[in-house]
């Protein structure tokens, strides 16, 4: 049996103990998560500034502190996240308990991202442990120091059975992927997703596919240029470009693409100095085989600013592109990385057309002061989610999904949808052995009568406080009654 395989057979056989199902169980299990955060964060952002050069300041801003908030969240929401909840009946169900009530799915396979490789891995994870699941946590391995030290921490803190952490290349993963889980949560880029979901497929295993592609950015050139692009440019060279949710490209009229670029341009030397490349909060590429790929992307634009360029440190200047074209290189995949084109449109309609063309983003990024361009953006598109007059910060903000639509991915998280997505939402009828004349309609020998009354009592639906509910109850006592007498037999 391969390491992967003890692993899960473990977390399975501590799944069916039950010990992961009681809610203090679950509180105490993110609590120590919790504590992780607050004992260990010196070894964490080591790890994060030995892989992608962040500070430690930029890893509790980006990676940890979201986490934390999200485990506060599902700690204080656990016990009403988890109650049963009731629903709308019908009169033929309106003497009995009716409620959906959420369950473990059973073992989920978490494989984390490089990009943010805590806060993509371990959010999910927070779901998994207040959902009452086992998870096996996949971290990637190009982040060789944090997966290492996620390996090493995590189970000194939570349940080493219910969550083991699995470390490896290729080989391992798709050895994990050859298991049966109850779901998979991945993280990355599509055509790793496609693979994923294909092994699923076999077990006909759900998953969220949690992807990415190229996030469109129209500028209005009626709004204010100079903090629209301030915002802009923190998003796209936040971590370096490598954001999952990053700008990918500028959309704007020829006339003001020149401004766009001097604001750009101001903003990164104010955020980045004149030299980004030795500002502690500028990152860098996280091995020369992106930086490579990144390289070849600039072939056939004009650089409009930035471009220097270092393989042996893997470092790219934040890079503005100026007139690029729909066919260019860096328009025929997804960025991921410190390089901003911008495209020149005429109109909104264009802009509108160019993004419905491509396949649906994960974000879609809109600046204009005015309310009704951003409602025909909103309308006439379609993207995982959609953000005015600011970049990224929807990821924060734990009461809206997160998540892709199409290429961009499918199913979403954070907050109550990542314990939603990774329970099974019951459906629970309690009935009791009484009024059986009020059944009479469903037995044979079917006539029109009974249809009749089937209709009227399957399709009213009730929504009664107690007193109407028991005035309905001696009603029906009194119709079945009746129905028994005259009408079914």
């Amino acid at each position: 049996m391969s390491r992967e395989q003890e692993a899960v057979a473990r977390a399975r056989k501590a799944f069916r103990t039950g010990r992961s199902k009681p809610l203090e169980y679950r509180i105490y299990q993110l609590k120590k998560l919790q504590q992780l955060f607050t004992e260990r964060q010196k070894e964490i952002s080591d790890a994060v500034k030995k892989d992608l050069n962040k500070s430690e300041v930029g890893t509790q801003l980006y990676e940890t502190l979201g986490l934390e908030g999200e485990i506060s969240l599902a700690i204080r929401k656990l016990k009403e996240w988890a109650a049963p909840r009731p629903v709308e009946k019908n009169l033929m169900t309106v003497s009995d308990t009716v409620y959906i009530q959420p369950e473990p799915l059973g073992v989920v396979l978490i494989i984390g991202a490089w990009n943010y490789p805590w806060a993509v891995t371990i959010q999910p994870l927070i779901g998994a442990i207040a959902a009452g699941n086992a998870a096996v946590i996949k971290p990637s391995e190009v982040c060789a120091h944090t997966a290492k030290v996620m390996e090493e921490l995590l189970p000194l803190y939570i349940d080493k059975e219910l969550y083991p952490v699995i470390n490896g290349g290729v080989p391992e993963t798709q050895e994990l992927l050859r298991q049966r889980f109850d779901h998979i949560f991945y993280t990355g880029n599509c055509a790793v997703g496609k693979l994923i979901m294909e092994a699923a497929s076999k077990h006909l295993t759900p998953v969220i596919l949690e992807l990415g592609g190229k996030s469109p950015c129209y500028i209005d050139k009626n709004c204010d240029i100079s903090i629209a692009c301030r915002r802009i440019t923190w998003g796209k060279y936040t971590n370096c470009g490598q954001t999952c949710i990053a700008p990918d490209y500028i959309l704007c009229d020829p006339s003001i693409q020149d401004r766009v670029i001097d604001e750009v341009k101001k903003s990164i030397k104010e955020f980045y100095t004149d030299n980004p490349k030795t500002c502690s909060d500028y990152g860098r590429i996280i091995n020369q085989r992106h930086f490579k790929r990144l390289m070849a992307l600039l072939e056939d634009s004009t650089v409009a600013e930035g471009g220097d360029n270092d393989e042996s440190d893997c470092y790219i200047a934040p890079t503005v592109l100026r007139d690029v074209k729909p066919e260019a290189k860096v328009m025929q995949e997804e960025i991921f990385g410190p390089l901003l084109p911008i495209l020149p449109v005429s109109s909104l309609d264009e802009a509108i057309n160019f993004i419905n063309d491509r396949e649906k983003p994960l974000a879609l990024y809109v600046f204009s002061s005015d309310n009704k361009l951003i409602e025909r953006v909103k309308d006439e598109t379609s993207s995982g989610g959609l953000l005015a007059n600011d970049c990224l910060v929807h990821f924060s903000v734990s009461s809206l999904p997160f998540g892709g639509v199409g290429n961009s991915g499918m199913g979403c998280y954070h907050g109550k949808f990542t314990f939603d997505q990774l329970s099974h939402l019951r459906g629970c009828l309690i009935k009791q052995l009484k009024m059986e004349g009020v059944n009479s309609m469903r037995y044979p020998p079917h006539t029109f009568k009974k249809l009749g009354w089937a209709r009227f009592f399957i399709l009213k639906n009730v929504d009664l406080g107690w007193i109407g509910r028991m005035a309905v109850l001696a009603v029906l006592a009194v119709v079945a009654a009746v129905v028994l007498q005259n009408y079914l037999l």
